[in-house]
């Protein structure tokens, strides 16, 4: 990351504003020549540092439990318990943390699960686990993907997709949706004429069936890049306790600040998660002493940083994936 310059930052950040924006797309917003943006992107994919992905909504099978479990680990072991997590496909996001807790991990499953199984038996058979908080998921107020907009300018705004809000329901897909999603899951950028030769459809097909999704809300297209290649410093979790009656409030108030990727309601020990990314330490500080300090309703908060995200939407990031192959080898510990 230390050898990325401006304009690899400024290609990251527009996939990631818009994972599917073609090389030409790209070119035009930011000044520069399409046979550029197209070599230097393909050195960073190259590169591990990006990750393109058509994500099925969570609950296209279903209803889910979503649940964010803390989890306190062994010294040394951190790195194979999060590697062990990743492997286990009900759990969509794992990130080694600072703070009370090693690891974080959210786990998504069909409400008819066995939840004793997955929380205490799975997680608890991994070797190197200790003490474990599971907290309930009562509403996302906020999912963002637009965090890196600064990098690239306000111009990126309109280059970004809709994202309609939207309510799945069980059979609301049929098979032909779900070899789409399938085979596009890993690589968001696949061209229609692949995906139709390979599911043995037409490309009008493929492509009519992937934007009537997308534009529904059934699926959505999630670039994953980690935050450090575009120089931000930190990105945090909060745990927030707040007020009962102003919960809403609160909720929305910080939902309208850019750096929060995400901000749910739980049902445990604290109120609610926010997830926060910042350019630089500094900003830490304003955010904590003067954003939440200014906010009616937070009665106390604890932190973390994520030193090291393994999964996000259900899929292993690639930056993190020869750390968690040596470890789980036996090469780290």
């Amino acid at each position: 990351m230390e050898d990325l310059d401006d304009l690899d930052r400024k290609i990251l950040a527009a996939l990631h504003v818009n994972g599917r924006a073609s090389w030409t797309d790209i070119a035009q917003l930011l000044g520069i020549s399409t046979t550029t943006v197209a070599r230097r992107a393909q050195q960073l994919f190259a590169a591990g540092l990006a990750r393109v992905a058509v994500l099925p909504h969570l609950e296209h099978d279903g209803p889910v439990h979503v649940f964010i479990v803390r989890l306190a680990c062994a010294p040394g072991s951190q790195l194979k318990v999060a590697g062990l997590l990743a492997k286990n496909p009900d759990i969509r996001y794992v990130s080694i943390v600072t703070g009370g807790y090693d690891i974080v991990f959210e786990l998504v499953a069909p409400k008819d699960r066995d939840l004793y199984s997955i929380l205490v038996e799975f997680v608890h058979a991994i070797p190197g686990t200790q003490q474990s908080v599971a907290d309930l998921v009562l509403h996302t107020y906020k999912t963002s993907y637009d965090w890196s907009v600064p990098v690239v300018g306000e111009q990126a705004v309109p280059f970004a997709p809709a994202r309609p809000l939207h309510t799945c329901e069980r059979g609301h897909l049929d098979d032909v949706d779900r070899a789409v999603l399938a085979a596009m899951r890993e690589d968001g950028r696949a061209s229609f004429q692949s995906v139709g030769k390979r599911l043995g459809i037409s490309e009008s097909t493929a492509r009519r069936r992937f934007e009537a999704m997308v534009e529904r809300g059934c699926a959505t297209v999630a670039t994953f890049i980690p935050a450090a290649a575009l120089g931000y410093e930190a990105e945090l979790l909060f745990w927030l306790s707040v007020e009962p009656s102003m919960q809403d409030g609160v909720a929305e108030r910080l939902a309208g600040e850019r750096g929060v990727r995400m901000i749910a309601s739980l049902l445990g020990q604290t109120s609610l998660i926010c997830e926060v990314i910042v350019p630089t330490t500094a900003d830490i500080h304003h955010f904590t002493s003067r954003t939440l300090a200014s906010v009616p309703g937070i009665q106390s908060w604890t932190a973390g940083v994520q030193v090291l995200t393994v999964k996000r939407g259900f899929l292993m990031v690639p930056w993190a994936e020869s750390r968690i192959a040596e470890a789980l080898a036996g090469q780290r510990v």
